[in-house]
């Protein structure tokens, strides 16, 4: 958090290991479960990631802000978790601000299952290290392209870009692509299909569902068909596909 904040970047952690720190024992009570606080650097360990002269480069002191979020949906695990952040200012950031942004914090791996699952890069085609990170590269400015994309139709049509479909986004995209290549077609005309597409963006908004639980797990149920594992001239089909001799295989 200290070389975070030394590039000027803030952070929002949960408090993980650490014991949480009672009223008693912080420097200022700012409201209630939300309290400013002091940790002291640990002592350095042959274990710790940092070089000596690292260490002691870090402050032997940092100020940091600790909240208390209590969960009162039904669903969670966890009824009650501390926050830890370097936004000091309790009149900027109200604590209630700061714990739905926490809560936001699902919103990364909606943004890798989009990646992964939407675009197809959860396998990659290429072979040589080289190639796959081409394609990695190009799969990421591909992905960015299209954020910039509903980044602008939220901002014509004021709209929240967090409640717009990525996966309808592509649709869109892929719908209008032909039209918007054609080889014939003027400035005028291509800003006016743009102008449709971002329509077409913006019109495919995602509802609120606020606690929504997200099972790990796969909807689809697997094919009985067995494993390749070797080459296909070596290969040897089972007369009977059932799903046990498949898993033998």
């Amino acid at each position: 958090m200290s070389s975070l904040r030394d590039k000027a970047v803030d952070s929002v952690i949960t408090l993980a290991r650490r014991t949480p720190v009672t009223a008693v024992e912080s420097t200022k009570v700012l409201g209630k479960d939300d309290l400013l606080i002091k940790w002291e650097r640990p002592i350095r360990s042959k274990a710790s990631s940092y070089s000596k002269s690292d260490w002691d480069t870090l402050p032997e002191t940092l100020v940091l802000r600790q909240i208390k979020v209590t969960v009162d949906q039904p669903g969670f695990r966890v009824k009650a978790f501390h926050i830890v952040t370097t936004l000091l200012d309790s009149s900027v950031y109200p604590a209630n601000e700061i714990a739905d942004l926490y809560f936001q914090r699902w919103d990364v791996e909606l943004f890798f299952r989009d990646i992964k699952t939407t675009m197809g890069m959860d396998i990659l085609r290429c072979k040589s290290p080289e190639m796959i990170r081409k394609e990695i590269i190009v799969n990421l400015i591909a992905y960015n392209c299209i954020r910039h994309l509903m980044l602008e139709a939220a901002q014509k049509h004021d709209k929240r870009v967090r409640r717009i479909s990525f996966k309808g986004s592509v649709q869109a995209l892929r719908q209008w692509e032909p039209h918007l290549n054609r080889a014939q077609i003027d400035g005028k005309e291509q800003q006016r299909l743009i102008a449709i597409l971002h329509d077409s963006i913006a019109g495919n908004i995602v509802p609120e569902r606020p606690g929504r639980h997200e099972p790990r797990c796969v909807k689809r149920r697997p094919k009985p068909f067995q494993l390749m594992m070797l080459p296909r001239r070596e290969m040897k089909e089972l007369p009977h596909r059932g799903k046990y001799c498949a898993k033998r295989a």
